[in-house]
């Protein structure tokens, strides 16, 4: 099923179950999926749909971070409340263990000895945990384990 029918099939359950806070997030998701196909000018892969829902994570996690920051909880708690209805739609994350294991193998197969070689790792891992993990958890990996 792709992720719009997926949206469609729950933006119809939480018009049953009226449930305003959950419909609204489908609706933005679904819109933002709807604009990207239409840009692209086909039916999104897989790959394309992850890419769009770890953009609006990626956008919610930062507004999140900011009402934070400025003590609006009031605020903060809406966008938790978005990232739980976005969580369903994202692939299982990773764990910490799981990103450094892929990192150790990209590492081997691409023969990266120094920091220096640190894209042609990020090129190997950044497809594999798209969407599963944090880029800047991965990135600090790469890093570490390149330093030696």
């Amino acid at each position: 099923m792709s992720l719009l029918e997926e949206l469609n099939n729950d933006m119809k359950q939480a018009m049953k179950d009226k449930n305003k806070d959950i419909l609204s997030v489908i609706r933005m998701v679904k819109s933002t999926v709807m604009n990207e196909q239409i840009n692209l000018g086909h039916d999104l892969t897989k790959e394309e749909e992850l890419t769009v829902l770890s953009r609006e994570v990626k956008q919610r996690q930062d507004s999140l971070t900011e009402f934070e920051k400025g003590n609006r909880e009031d605020l903060a708690a809406g966008i938790r409340a978005e990232l739980a209805v976005l969580a369903k739609y994202l692939p299982e994350p990773l764990s910490d263990e799981g990103v450094i294991e892929l990192v150790k193998d990209a590492i081997q197969k691409t023969g990266a000895t120094s920091p220096k070689d640190m894209g042609k790792v990020m090129g190997i891992v950044t497809p594999q945990v798209k969407g599963r993990a944090d880029g800047k958890f991965v990135a600090n990996q790469v890093k570490n384990l390149l330093k030696g």
